[in-house]
C-alpha cells in the first residue's frame, strides 16, 4: 500500500472514530427528556445516551436523513417534568404524550420546534401559562391543551398561527378574554374554563360576559330584536307562500324548514359544519340506494362526495319522527364531538330539519373490519394476522378514552366488527359511538330499549336495559372473536353439526378441548402465531365473562393486549371457569331424570344460558 493510501486509510478510521465518539444532539435532547419525565427502569430501555442513532428507538420516527420528526408516548404513566432541551429538535412534526401524569411547565424553548405540526399534551397536569412562544410555530395544525391545570390568559400570539386547524383547551384554569381571531379556527374547544368570549359566544366559555360598556346594550338589544323580528316575519311569510304554492300545484313532496350549508357558532361548536339538507341531497345523489354503505339500527349509511370533491359518510338516524328532540340532539352531538382520539372516528358535522336528522362523517376507504372479515369481492386482500392484532389493539384505545377520559363518559353499546371502520392504513377507528344515547334523548323518561345486535349483547343489559361500560367490554370481547375466526357471533348453520349457536359458546368449547387451531380463520392461510392467537382469545373470553363486575376495564385489556397482567387473570378465570362447571354439571346430575321423564329437558336447558 502506498504512503498516500496509507493516510487516506488512516484519516478514514480517524474520521468514524469522531463520529462515534460526538454526542448526538437529538438523541441528547430525547434522553433528556426520558429523564425529566421519571421513566421507571423498565420503560424506553431502547433510549440508551451511547446509542448513537435515536432513530432506532421505540415511539421514535425519522426521515430519511435520520432526523428526527415524530415523538409518540402516549398513555405510559409519566409523572415528571418536559424538558426544555426537546426545543432543539428543528426537524420535529409531532409531540404527543396525552394521558400521562406530567407536572409542571410547558417549556418556552418548545415555540423553537419550527417544523411542528401537532403538539398534543392533553390529560396531565400541567400547570402555568400557555407559553406565548408557541405563536412562533408557523406550521402547526393541531394544538391540543385539554385537561390539565394550566392557568393565565391565552396569549395573543396565537391568534397569528396561520395553519391552525384544531385548539382544543378545555378543561383547565385559564381565564381572561379570548381573542376574537382564535374563533375563526375551524375546530375550537374553550369550556371547562374561567374564560370571557365576549358578546356573541359565552357558551363556549361556560362564563358570563363582564363587558363595562352593558349601559349601551339596552339600545343595541332593542334594535337588534326589531331587526331579528322583521326577518322572522318575512321568513315566515315566505315560507307560508312556498307551502300555499306547493298545495295548489299538487306537489305532496315534503316540504323542509332548512339552514343555509355554513358553520353556525351558535350550534356548530367552534368545530363542526352545520350542512344544509339540500348539500346533503346531493352529495348523496338524493340517498340513492346505489350509495348505501350499510345499514344497523340507527338507520342508513349513505357515501357521497362534497361540492368540494371531499368523500363523506352520512348517516341518516332513524327514530326521530318528532320533531321536539332538536335542541337536546343538538346537545348530544356537541358530547361526540368533543371525543377526539385517533382511534374514534371523526364527526365533520350534522344536519337537522323538522323530521330529519343526519350526521356526516369522513368517508373509511377500507369500510369496515365485517366487511374485511366476510365480505370481500373477488381480488381484495384479506385481514393479515400482524394487522388483525392491531385493530384489537386500536378498538381497545378508542373505546378506553370514551370510559374513562370523557366527561360525561360515552358508553358505546353496539360494539362489534361492523362498527369498526379501517382507514387508508387499516388503522382501526370506533364508529357510531354515543349514537344509542342521542337516538334516546328526547324521551323524557330513562330509557330501558336495549340497543345492539344479537350476539353481542351482553346478558345483563338484555334482561335489565341497563348499560354500562363493562357492556361494551363485553361486546368488544366478541368482536375480539370475530377476529380471530373471522365468523359472526350468531351462526344458525353450526345447528346441523353442534348445539353452539353462538360464537362464544362455540369458542368456550373448543378451548376446553384444546383444539383453538380449529377455529382460527381460514382465510389466514396459517399464517399467524399461535401463542398471540390464544392470548386474544383469552383476553376475549376474560371480557365476556357473565357477570359485569368480573370483566376487565378498557384500560386493563390494553394492558393485557400490550404484554402485561394477562397471566394472572387468565389463571384466576380457569379457576371461576372450572367451579362453575362442576356446579352446573352437579345441577344437571341433580335433574337429569332420564329419556322416560315426562319432564321436557329441552325447556330446561333454554332456560339456562345459550
Amino acid at each position: 500500500m502506498s504512503l498516500k493510501m496509507e493516510l487516506i486509510f488512516i484519516v478514514l478510521i480517524l474520521a468514524c472514530l469522531l463520529s462515534l465518539a460526538l454526542p448526538d444532539p437529538q438523541g441528547d435532547a430525547l434522553f433528556a427528556l426520558k429523564t425529566s419525565l421519571n421513566a421507571s427502569p423498565v420503560q424506553l430501555t431502547d433510549w440508551n445516551q451511547n446509542q448513537v442513532n435515536p432513530c432506532t428507538w421505540s415511539n421514535v420516527q425519522c426521515d430519511p436523513n435520520n432526523n428526527v420528526t415524530r415523538v409518540t408516548l402516549s398513555s405510559m404513566g409519566f409523572t415528571g417534568t418536559l424538558s426544555p432541551k426537546i426545543g432543539i429538535l428543528k426537524t420535529l412534526l409531532a409531540l404527543t404524550l396525552p394521558g400521562n401524569g406530567i407536572t409542571g411547565e410547558i417549556p418556552e424553548e418548545f415555540g423553537n420546534l419550527t417544523s411542528l405540526t401537532n403538539l398534543d399534551l392533553s390529560n396531565n397536569s400541567l400547570t402555568g401559562d400557555i407559553p406565548s412562544s408557541l405563536g412562533k410555530l408557523k406550521k402547526l395544525q393541531f394544538l391540543t391543551l385539554s385537561q390539565n391545570n394550566l392557568t393565565g390568559t391565552l396569549p395573543t400570539s396565537l391568534s397569528s398561527i396561520p395553519s391552525l386547524i384544531s385548539l382544543l383547551l378545555n378543561s383547565n384554569n385559564l381565564s381572561g378574554q379570548v381573542p376574537v381571531h382564535l374563533f375563526q379556527v375551524p375546530k375550537y374547544n374553550f369550556t371547562g374554563n374561567r374564560l370571557n368570549c365576549g358578546n356573541t359566544l359565552p357558551q363556549h366559555c361556560e362564563s358570563k360576559n363582564q363587558d363595562s360598556g352593558a349601559s349601551s346594550k339596552p339600545k343595541i338589544g332593542v334594535i337588534l330584536g326589531v331587526i331579528g323580528g322583521c326577518i322572522v316575519i318575512l321568513l315566515l311569510g315566505a315560507l307560508l307562500f312556498i307551502m300555499y304554492k306547493h298545495r295548489h300545484k299538487g306537489d305532496k313532496r315534503e316540504v323542509y324548514v332548512d339552514v343555509a350549508g355554513e358553520v353556525d357558532r351558535r350550534i356548530a361548536f367552534g368545530q363542526l359544519k352545520r350542512f344544509s339538507w339540500r348539500e346533503l341531497q346531493l352529495a348523496t345523489e338524493n340517498f340513492s340506494e346505489k350509495n348505501v354503505l350499510g345499514q344497523g339500527g340507527f338507520g342508513k349509511v349513505y357515501k357521497g362526495v362534497l361540492t368540494d370533491g371531499t368523500k363523506v359518510a352520512v348517516k341518516r338516524l332513524t327514530d326521530y319522527e318528532s320533531p321536539g328532540g332538536d335542541a337536546a340532539f343538538q346537545r348530544e352531538v356537541e358530547m361526540i364531538s368533543v371525543a377526539v382520539h385517533r382511534n374514534l372516528l371523526r364527526l365533520i358535522g350534522f344536519c337537522t330539519t323538522p323530521t330529519e336528522r343526519l350526521l356526516v362523517y369522513p368517508f373509511m376507504q377500507n369500510l369496515s373490519v365485517a366487511y374485511r372479515l366476510r365480505e370481500l369481492k373477488p381480488g381484495e386482500s384479506v385481514l393479515i394476522w400482524p394487522t388483525r392484532k392491531r385493530i384489537a389493539l386500536g378498538t381497545a384505545r378508542g373505546l378506553e378514552y370514551l370510559h374513562e377520559h370523557c366527561n360525561p363518559k360515552i358508553i358505546h353499546r353496539d360494539v362489534k366488527a361492523a362498527n369498526v371502520l379501517l382507514d387508508e392504513d387499516f388503522e382501526a377507528v370506533v364508529g357510531d359511538f354515543g349514537l344509542a344515547k342521542l337516538v334516546d334523548v328526547r324521551k323524557t323518561n330513562v330509557t330501558t330499549q336495549v340497543r345492539g345486535t344479537m350476539g353481542h349483547i351482553a346478558p345483563e343489559y338484555l334482561s335489565t336495559g341497563k348499560s354500562s361500560e363493562r357492556t361494551d367490554v363485553f361486546g368488544y370481547g366478541i368482536m375480539l372473536l370475530e377476529l380471530v375466526t373471522g365468523q359472526r357471533a350468531i351462526d344458525f348453520s353450526r345447528l346441523e353439526e353442534e348445539d353452539d349457536v353462538l360464537l362464544l359458546d362455540h369458542v368456550k368449547k373448543l378451548e376446553r378441548e384444546k383444539r383453538l387451531d380449529a377455529i382460527v380463520d381460514l382465510n389466514l392461510n396459517k399464517n399467524y402465531n399461535m401463542q398471540e392467537v390464544e392470548m386474544m382469545i383469552q383476553v376475549a373470553l376474560l371480557c365476556t365473562q357473565s357477570s359485569p363486575e368480573d370483566r376487565p376495564a378498557m384500560s386493563e385489556v390494553v394492558r393485557m393486549l400490550e404484554g402485561e397482567g394477562l397471566a394472572e387473570r387468565w389463571e384466576e378465570w380457569q379457576h371461576v371457569e372450572v367451579s362453575r362447571r362442576q356446579e352446573y354439571e352437579r345441577l344437571q346430575r341433580r335433574f337429569d331424570w332420564g329419556e322416560d321423564s315426562v319432564y321436557n329437558q329441552d325447556a330446561i336447558e333454554l332456560s339456562g344460558g345459550r
